[in-house]
């Protein structure tokens, strides 16, 4: 933190953006800036601390009349206490670190048995991954479908929501495809999640754009977290609205006004996003570390990829293995589809093992093209049997491809050769 100030401080920059990385969301990194007298590209600290808080997030959605998921409103330490919260909301429960965050710190528990022993590790890690040992209990919502609402806030009072994103398709808890808008939004729901999500961000007195995180599950949504920060697939959002929502940061961090209103905003179009990363699927999507020793990303129209990686490039250990954001928009979702598919087939990867072929195997997923989503497609849909096929016709593909280059460069030697040693019988007879 005190190095990236300092070179903001050397440089004479006004303003530092914390992209979607681990300082993003840090309020002692945001209160630095504001003591610094440079601009924080986010919302203020306070607010990032109290939302940092599952448990402060709860009671003040609570408050402010927020649908949330039935559970405790306070942290959980005693067992006893676990057991009789739990046997009142019903099993199963979802045990989840107050100061979690991409599925880290979160427990399934769906017997008394399991309680206990769940409750004590689970706390564990709470305090080893985030230095906050405490934890909740709320009610596991079954077949639950993961929306998210993009809002946009500026500092005089202006609050909009821009558009809604599935992010149902998750290992982990941590989201792999993400379409906007969902294929079960309606005008209705789109605006009553968006107003809801607006109540969020006026009750907390929100600041710049963030994420609005809802479960949905049979016709019931219930309030999930705030991201405070630029999110992942916020490329899709940007996609159909037309809205550059980093542009949007910039200004509403510089004291200006949003340029437009809710009527304004129309969503236009459907996007998704497959989120490349160095890993493989069939070995529980364990990260694939090494140097990529050829790449070539997808292109054409209604294509978007946004990467900083490169033939040559190495895919470190130490940090999150993506490697890039691969977006395609199109008129119908039908269409997106079809272009994800072209798109995926046409990324080429060398050198390092990816979910490329994870990404294939959903696109060709019935379930998945009709919008049959919860999150857990994975398991539900057995999707893993589908990726083994697609990495052996692939593998045959490419073995086929290898073949043919083979063969083809003998060819040309054969006939390199052919013509050097014309050439050579022509010079000796003309000497």
């Amino acid at each position: 933190m005190e190095a990236i100030i300092a070179v903001a401080k050397n440089t004479g920059a006004d303003a530092i953006h914390p992209g979607y990385g681990f300082l993003s969301e840090n309020p002692v990194f945001a209160k630095r800036c504001e003591e610094e007298g440079i601009i924080f590209i986010g919302p203020q600290s306070h607010v990032i601390a109290e939302m940092g808080s599952k448990i402060r997030a709860r009671h003040l959605m609570m408050k402010a009349g927020v649908p949330v998921v039935p559970g405790t409103k306070d942290a959980v330490e005693d067992p006893n206490e676990a057991l009789e919260v739990a046997e009142k909301i019903g099993y199963p429960v979802l045990i989840k670190a107050s100061a979690g965050g991409g599925g880290i710190g979160m427990k399934v528990v769906h017997s008394r048995e399991e309680l206990t022993t769940s409750l004590s590790s689970t706390r564990q890690m709470a305090g080893s991954a985030f230095g906050d040992s405490s934890v909740f209990i709320e009610k596991y919502v079954e077949e639950p479908r993961h929306i998210e609402i993009q809002i946009l806030a500026d500092s005089f009072g202006n609050t909009v929501y821009l558009s809604d994103r599935e992010c149902s398709i998750q290992r982990r808890h941590q989201k792999l495809i993400e379409e906007a808008p969902s294929p079960i939004m309606t005008p209705e729901l789109r605006k009553e999640m968006g107003e809801a999500a607006v109540k969020v961000a006026k009750a907390i007195g929100y600041v710049n754009a963030g994420t609005v995180e809802f479960l949905y599950s049979k016709g019931n949504f219930y309030f999930l977290e705030v991201n405070t920060r630029l999110q992942v697939e916020h490329g899709i959002t940007e996609m159909v609205t037309g809205i550059d929502i980093v542009r949007e940061q910039i200004r509403i961090a510089w004291g200006e006004k949003l340029e437009f209103a809710q009527e304004d905003i129309v969503i236009d179009g459907h996007a998704i996003e497959c989120r490349i990363n160095a890993e493989d699927p069939l070995n529980d999507f364990a990260p694939s570390p090494g140097k990529i020793r050829r790449y070539r990303s997808a292109g054409g129209p209604g294509v978007r990829v946004d990467s900083g990686v490169h033939t040559g490039y190495t895919i470190s250990p130490y940090y999150d293995s993506m490697i890039s954001k691969l977006c395609v928009w199109s008129r119908k979702r039908e269409d997106a589809i079809a272009r994800m598919d072209r798109a995926l087939y046409e990324y080429v990867v060398v050198g390092v093992k990816t979910n490329i072929p994870f990404h294939k195997a959903v696109m060709r997923n019935p379930s998945f093209r009709r919008g049959d989503l919860t999150t857990n497609f994975i398991e539900e849909q057995n999707i893993l049997e589908a990726v083994e096929n697609v990495v052996k016709a692939d593998s045959e593909k490419g073995a086929t491809l290898a073949s043919a280059l083979e063969a083809k460069d003998k060819k040309v030697a054969a006939i390199t050769a052919a013509v050097h040693a014309y050439v050579n019988m022509a010079q000796k007879t003309q000497r």
